[in-house]
């Protein structure tokens, strides 16, 4: 089932109508209010479309801009320039055969999208350069931990350089820096450099060899919804709190970002699953440290706060282009102001800032 994000719906009536943000979220909780919580807020959405007389999913077929891009969507047709480029890595499933995965990021006027290469489909790497176009044929969609990604198997097709089609100035994948008090439910491609400050334990659990989707124990069984019955693989999470001296947010580290984030190998993290108390000795490394994470901000409902899904992690940021960064941020803010010298009260750090200092 293709699944509309919210975001997109709102987009697409304040496209078709005259409604600003405000008013249209206003609809909403009303509609809320009138349906006494029955629906989700994307359910009131597609009524309020709806009333307006507004299709959500026109436009969704033939070659699709990346901003049009929807989770369950199948022989998904697109067109986009190589923005980065992942190293193939080999893996061994279950019955003992080999295979092989890799990914791209693409983009295009309109945003930005991952793309999931399975099998022989990595051996197109060799062509691909960044900056290069690609036209794909026949892809699927899927969410992975609130992201979109284009998956290609066997049956998709990835055409390097096609002849006649031109894309325009790419939007840019470049991640917006931002302070934690300024984030806001939805922000996505968003950076944040700030000090861990609280570690949580990891949490462990089972998923399909197959196709890394969540599995279920039936008595002494697992079963995946696809592939039916399945010795079950692992993957895990960890959260930790974040601080940047303007505010804290619980930030989620899933299976590849939390690798990232300790430096360590999928066989080396499973070891804790059955000696968690040994990780106390990496809770204690963690905590105080500065990194660098991107990802999108996420509304926990349960808890009534903003929780940060990493995409990506840079453990050890680069001092000299953090200072950098703050150079241009104090330069920006004093051309605004009509000085582009930096100002003596806001003398430019020599070393990489505290969580007090940020």
């Amino acid at each position: 089932m293709i699944k509309i994000p919210l975001p997109h719906i709102i987009e697409k009536i304040k496209e078709k109508t005259n409604l600003s943000e405000e008013e249209i979220n206003s609809k909403i909780e009303e509609k809320l209010k009138q349906l006494s919580g029955l629906i989700s807020k994307e359910g009131a959405a597609h009524i309020i479309a709806n009333e307006l007389g507004i299709k959500l999913l026109e436009n969704f077929t033939g070659k699709l801009q990346i901003k049009n891009i929807l989770a369950g969507m199948r022989d998904v047709e697109t067109v986009g320039k190589v923005q980065q480029i992942s190293q193939i890595s080999n893996f061994q499933r279950k019955d003992g055969s080999q295979g092989k995965v890799a990914s791209l990021i693409i983009g295009d006027e309109t945003g930005s999208i991952r793309v999931v290469l399975w099998g022989s489909q990595t051996d197109l790497l060799d062509q691909i350069k960044e900056g290069t176009t690609i036209k794909i044929l026949s892809g699927y969609v899927r969410e992975n931990n609130n992201r979109l990604e284009i998956h290609l198997n066997e049956k998709s097709k990835l055409i390097v350089n096609p002849e006649g089609e031109e894309i325009g100035e790419v939007k840019s994948y470049e991640p917006i820096r931002k302070n934690i008090e300024d984030l806001k439910e939805n922000d996505d491609n968003i950076e944040i450099l700030a000090t861990i400050v609280q570690v949580f334990e990891p949490r462990f659990f089972e998923i399909c060899p197959k196709c890394n989707k969540r599995i279920r124990q039936r008595e002494e069984t697992f079963f995946c919804e696809e592939h039916d019955k399945v010795e079950p693989d692992y993957s895990y999470v960890l959260n930790v709190t974040l601080d940047d001296g303007t505010e804290t947010i619980r930030t989620v580290f899933f299976r590849r970002q939390l690798e990232e984030l300790v430096e360590m190998k999928k066989e080396e993290i499973l070891k804790y699953k059955d000696a968690p108390e040994k990780f106390e000795e990496i809770k204690t490394e963690l905590i105080g440290k500065i990194i660098k994470v991107t990802g999108r901000v996420n509304k926990n409902e349960m808890f009534d706060r903003l929780e940060l899904i990493t995409k990506s992690v840079i453990p050890n940021p680069d001092p000299k282009e953090e200072i950098e960064k703050l150079k241009e941020k104090i330069r920006n803010k004093n051309e605004i102001e009509g000085d582009a010298e930096p100002k003596e009260k806001e003398s430019l750090p020599e070393t990489l800032p505290t969580v007090e200092e940020i």
